[in-house]
This record gives structure tokens, sequence and C-alpha cells, in this order.
């Protein structure tokens, strides 16, 4: 069941069924490909724990196809295979980061020593299946994220979360403080665009008794009240000028200094913050401090849009829905496949915040266990899209999407999927072939 899958990238198809036996056969599940732009499109649907491919290609050749598995999915193991093997190849693809290069015919015992290798380097959730525990995902893009995360956790570096709002930013710098060795310390998140400029500095530093009008006490600041844990500095982007001075003093030196106090007080304070805007156009514009944006973006991570994740719409939707029910203790609502429709063609603005809202909105006005379409049109405001592209192709692309988002959601089962499509199996059969969909890459 928890058999590693392996990606077999091959235009000589008895190349590749003879590989493809002989790791079946040592216990590996395995998909193949004929060519690059196969392989990736396979891998969106199914993320496999590592990727096998030949050299000479057309259209894209092994080593540019490595590159784009890179760009997208760092952390993946890929092999290159080639009966065309020569010294500078190899030393070439090593130096990008291929983990190996193996002349064909290969060794049996040197391929399977390598792939059990490769595999060991695999992350811990490297799968297409959806992600247990605060982060619900099936999306490559989100597991690559996660990945980072799961990285970036045991070091002390500063951390940059970047993406638009309702992506999930607080949720994974939750992630990054729960995986770290301060998970039993606090975690203190701030929004800076929430609280008024003036009395921000106070918030963050603390202040002493007198200080100003109404301190009639002294205040205990959020960076001491993070002591030895996490302050998650949400919106940094709306942080006063003056005020990011005074932040960037304290993460140089590790000290606060409360408003009308005299004495630094010294913290141990790992600090994530995350932003909507861009911050290379606010330092453009004298908006936000160059040396704080270094200071901060040690390392990035960039969160996906929720359109820029489809397969995880509808896995979202029905998390909020069971979330609902169970809170409510009532009968779970579901979608009708119009609805399901509608929900996959819009281009979410406002991201899973949204989504959770539109959910909310159409249990709760939903008169039986169905949602109809109609309650969902009536919940997302506006068009179904900001770009418009030709209708055809628009079409093409979604027809794909709805139906391996259908496949996804069944595990494969194609009788069911054809239900909720609304068409009988036959045809459903045919639309599946002709967006060159595997079936067997859906079922668990």
């Amino acid at each position: 069941m928890n058999s590693p899958t392996i990606l077999l990238v091959d235009d000589d198809s008895g190349m590749m069924d003879l590989l493809s036996m002989r790791l079946q056969s040592a216990g590996y599940r395995t998909l193949c490909a004929d060519c690059g732009t196969a392989a990736l499109a396979a891998m969106e649907e199914r993320l496999p724990e590592m990727v096998m491919t030949d050299l000479r290609m057309e259209e894209m050749d092994g080593l540019t196809l490595f590159e784009e598995i890179h760009r997208r999915w760092p952390s993946l193991p890929v092999v290159v295979l080639t009966a065309h093997g020569s010294i500078a190849e190899a030393v070439k693809a090593t130096q990008q980061g291929v983990y190996s290069f193996l002349t064909k015919p290969v060794d049996k015992d040197e391929l399977l020593s390598t792939i059990e290798r490769a595999l060991q380097t695999v992350p811990e959730k490297q799968s297409d299946q959806p992600e247990e525990g605060p982060v619900i995902t099936r999306s490559p893009k989100m597991f690559n994220v996660l990945e980072q995360t799961r990285l970036l956790a045991q070091s002390e570096v500063n951390v940059l979360l970047t993406g638009e709002s309702g992506t999930g930013k607080e949720l994974i710098a939750r992630e990054l403080h729960r995986r770290s060795h301060r998970a039993d310390k606090p975690f203190v998140p701030v929004n800076c665009s929430a609280i008024p400029a003036d009395m921000l500095e106070s918030e963050l530093f603390g202040h002493v008794k007198g200080a100003f009008t109404g301190a009639i006490r002294d205040h205990q600041g959020l960076f001491a009240a993070a002591h030895q844990g996490f302050l998650f500095l949400d919106e940094i982007g709306d942080m006063p000028l003056p005020l990011q001075a005074k932040l960037l003093r304290v993460l140089q030196d590790k000290t606060i200094r409360p408003v009308g106090g005299t004495e630094n007080i010294n913290i141990d304070v790992r600090v994530v913050s995350a932003t909507h805007k861009d911050l290379f156009n606010s330092i453009q514009q004298g908006d936000f401090r160059e040396d704080l944006f270094y200071r901060l973006n040690v390392v990035n991570i960039a969160l996906p849009s929720l359109r820029q994740r489809r397969e995880d719409i509808l896995l979202l939707a029905n998390y909020f829905l069971n979330r609902i029910a169970d809170r409510n203790r009532g009968a779970r609502k579901q979608l009708s496949p119009q609805a399901i429709g509608r929900l996959l063609e819009y281009n979410w603005p406002g991201n899973v915040r949204q989504l959770e809202n539109v959910m909310e909105q159409c249990a709760a006005l939903s008169p039986s266990t169905v949602i109809s379409e109609t309650l969902v049109t009536n919940a997302i405001p506006g068009s179904i899209g900001n770009s418009m592209r030709p209708l055809s192709e628009a079409k093409r692309d979604f027809e794909r999407e709805y139906i391996a988002t259908l496949l996804k959601s069944t595990d494969g089962n194609m009788r069911l999927a054809a239900k909720l499509a609304g068409r009988n199996r036959s045809d459903f059969y045919k639309i599946v072939s002709r967006h060159r969909l595997d079936v067997t890459a859906f079922k668990r």
C-alpha cells in the first residue's frame, strides 16, 4: 500500500516497459510518460517519490526536464538514464543536481541500489494524498511549501512568508513553530496593520508606567511575551517607517527597550513575518527599509494562490463542510456536480479564507443536504475569472481540471466520477482518454 512510486520517462516504449516490469517486480509502483511534457502533466496530477528519465528525447531532453522538475519540486530526486553516456554529460548532470547518472543497459543491482539510496533522500511527505495535519492539501505546490517548512523549522533563520491574502501564511508560520525545538514555547501573532501606528511600538516593545498619558502600569510587550518562542509579524509591509528602524535595531542587537524605559532587555525570539505586498516595490517607493527587508527575508516562502492549486478546491470545500456539520451536530451537506463546477471555475481572489466563508454561507442557506449551483453562484461575486482566454482554450482547460478533480475526489472510481459528471461511462472514458489522464494514478 505504501510502496514508493517512480515516474519513468522514455520515448522508447520497449525500454520503458522493461524498466517498469523490473521495478514492479522489486515492489515499486510505476507511472510512465513518453515525453517531458507528459511527465510534467502527470506530476501535476500525482507526485511520485522519484523520477527516472532518459537523456535523449525529442522536444524536451532529460536535463531540460530535470531543470523544470527541480524548479517546481527541488527536493525530488531525479535519475538520468542514457545509452549515449559520456563523462562530460555525467559531470554536467550531477553538477546541476541530478541525483545519479546511469548508462544503459543498466545493471539490475546497480539500478535498485541507486533507487534505494535516492528514496532515502525523499521528504517524509512526498505524496499526492491529502496532507494530514493543520494543512489540508494534495497540491504538489503546497507539498513543496510544506517541505521547505519542515527543513526550515529546525533552523533559527528569519523567514518571510509572501502570498495573497487568505493563502494561509499564519498557518504556515504556526507549522514552523510546531515543528521547531521551540514548539513548547509561545507563538505570539501580531497584525501590524490592525494596531494604530502610535500604539504599535508599545505593543511590540512594552512600556513603563508613566511613559505616556494612560500608562498607569508597566506593560510587557509582545517581544517579551514571545521570549524563547516565535513572534509572527503579519502584514509587516504596513509597519510605519520610524518603527521599522527600531525593529531593525532589535533584530540586530537581540534587545528591546520599553517605551519610556532606560534599560535594555535581552530577548530570545525567532521572528517570522508575512506580507501580501510587493516589498521590492515598497522599497522603491520609500515605504519600506531595504536593510530591514534583508534582515527579515533571510529565507522566503511564497505561498501559491488557490487558483494555482485548483486540485485543493474540492478537498478544502468538503473539509469545511465536514467541520461545519461537526460543529453544528447536523447532517453533512454536499455539493451538487454543477456547484462543484462553479467552485472550480472561479478565480478565488480571497483564496482559502474566501472559500471557507462561501462554504459557511452555502451550508447555512441550503434547505437540503445538497448545495445547489445557485447558492454557490450567489455566494461568489463577480465573473468566473479575471483573465479572458479564447473560449476553446478555457473550455479545454476547465474540462481537464474538472475531470482530474473528480477522479481525485473519487480515488479513480470511474463509475462514480461519471455519475457526478452527469455522463455515461462510455462518454466519460472518451473524455478521460482525450485529456491523456491515467486513471490508475488517481487510485489510492
